[in-house]
C-alpha cells in the first residue's frame, strides 16, 4: 500500500516592495492564476491546507475544500514577519547571515529552520499508509522542509531548494521508502503559460527511512 502526497505551493501575495516574510492576501493576478490551475490538479481523496490566509485564498481560488491543518503552518519568522527581505538585509545583516547559514539559528525570535524540518518530518511520518491520495496547499517553506526529510538531506539543504509559487511536489511512500519529484505525471509537464503555474517534471529520488 502506498501514500501519495502532493504539495501545492500557495500563490504569491500582493505588494510592490518586494518579497516579504509572513502571511498576506492574494492579489487579483494571483487569484486568477490559481483559478486557471484547476485543470492541472492531480486526483485526491483528502485535501488539507496551511492555516494562513494565503493558503485559504489559494484553495478557494482553486475550488478545493481543504481542511486547515496547523502542523502545515509556515515557519514562524518572529519579528521579521511582514517585513521585506531588503529591509531585513539592511537593518539586521548579521542576523540574516546567521539564519541563512545555520539551520538552528533563530535571530528573529521565531522558529529555526531545523525546528521547522523536525515539525514537518513528524507530521509526514504520522500520516497513515492508507491515507491514499492527499493534496496539501502550503507555503513553500513547508514543502522544502518535507523534501529535506523525504530525501534524508541535512537541514542546511533547506535554503538551497527553490520552489516557485504554484509549483507542485509529490511525495510517495512505499514500503518505508520516500520517493520525491517535482510535478505530477498525471498533469501536463513543463506547463508555463499566462496562468503562471509551473508543474515541472523531474527525476524522482528515493530515501530509505
Amino acid at each position: 500500500m502506498s501514500l501519495r502526497l502532493t504539495f501545492l505551493c500557495a500563490s504569491s501575495v500582493e505588494g510592490t516592495r518586494g518579497p516579504t516574510f509572513g502571511d498576506g492576501s492574494l492579489d487579483g493576478r494571483a487569484r486568477r492564476a490559481a483559478a486557471n490551475a484547476k485543470a492541472a490538479l492531480p486526483p485526491y481523496s483528502l485535501a488539507l491546507r496551511a492555516p494562513s490566509a494565503r493558503c485559504a485564498q489559494t484553495a478557494e481560488a482553486l475550488g478545493v475544500a481543504a481542511a486547515p491543518e496547523d502542523a502545515l503552518r509556515d515557519i514562524d519568522r518572529g519579528t521579521w514577519s511582514g517585513r521585506t527581505h531588503a529591509d531585513i538585509r539592511a537593518e539586521d545583516p548579521h542576523g540574516l547571515s546567521a539564519w541563512l547559514t545555520d539551520p538552528d539559528a533563530a535571530p528573529h525570535g521565531g522558529e529555526s529552520v531545523g525546528r521547522l524540518c523536525r515539525r514537518t518530518a513528524s507530521w509526514l511520518e504520522a500520516l497513515p499508509d492508507d491515507a491514499g491520495r492527499v493534496l496539501a496547499i502550503t507555503e513553500a517553506s513547508v514543502v522544502r522542509a518535507a523534501l529535506v526529510h523525504a530525501l534524508s538531506a541535512p537541514a542546511r539543504a533547506f535554503l538551497h531548494l527553490d520552489l516557485p509559487h504554484r509549483s507542485a511536489v509529490t511525495l510517495t511512500r512505499r514500503d518505508g521508502l520516500w520517493h520525491a519529484g517535482l510535478g505530477d505525471p498525471e498533469v501536463p509537464r513543463q506547463r508555463a503559460s499566462a496562468d503562471g503555474i509551473a508543474f515541472v517534471g523531474t527525476t524522482a529520488y528515493a530515501a530509505r527511512r
